[in-house]
């Protein structure tokens, strides 16, 4: 456990820890594999275990990292749509793509703010965005409010998780990324559990 410690410790102290977290949080943006929740979790427990880096500084290097790799999304369907290459066109993401232009289409600013905190939602709706042609002066205000949020949400669980669970940076770590995975896979059960509604409901008035 020492070794994990004093390993966690040389992470947090290194200079290239917070840019090591905002490229994570960048890539994640476009590939939902990518830990950048975890990441910014982690960041947020090191940030009171070992007082580095500052919370501040984990929630405003995420917050850009993660406005960046939106813009970047939205670049991206302004520039080719959302029918240019072949994952694009697959039934989860075609699907998808039409939910989040459906949802652009009734409220927008909405749509976009809480879709950061889904890590497939962000990506299709802010392709679609860029696709719709959402207005980039709208686009960039929204966007940019989102990425902070959801900085400051992620790296706040760290924070609390490591101020009031015993046993340390590496229980605090651990405990942390396991807690944000948790929250982020029941808001992915609940949202499936509500499209299935909808759907049924749908079905069930054509019949």
């Amino acid at each position: 456990m020492d070794g994990v410690d004093a390993w966690l410790q040389a992470i947090a102290t290194s200079p290239w820890a917070l840019p090591a977290m905002a490229v994570l949080v960048f890539a994640d943006a476009f590939l939902v594999v990518v830990p950048g929740e975890a990441a910014v979790t982690a960041f947020g427990a090191l940030a009171v275990a070992h007082g580095t880096p500052s919370l501040a500084a984990v929630i405003l290097v995420a917050g850009a990292a993660a406005f960046a790799g939106d813009l970047g999304c939205y670049l991206v369907g302004r520039a080719v749509g959302v029918e240019r290459w072949a994952w694009m066109r697959g039934p989860r993401v075609s699907a998808a793509l039409e939910w989040a232009r459906r949802r652009l289409e009734r409220n927008a600013a909405v749509v976009l703010f809480t879709a950061r905190f889904v890590p497939f939602a962000r990506l299709a709706v802010n392709l679609a965005a860029g696709a719709a042609r959402v207005s980039p002066v709208r686009y960039l205000g929204v966007a940019a409010l989102a990425a902070l949020a959801w900085a400051a949400y992620q790296a706040v669980i760290g924070a609390v998780v490591a101020a009031v669970v015993p046993g340390g940076p590496v229980v605090a770590v651990v405990v942390s990324i396991v807690v944000a995975v948790g929250i982020g896979v029941g808001i992915d059960v609940v949202l499936a559990r509500r499209a299935k509604r909808r759907a049924a409901r749908r079905e069930a008035a054509r019949s």
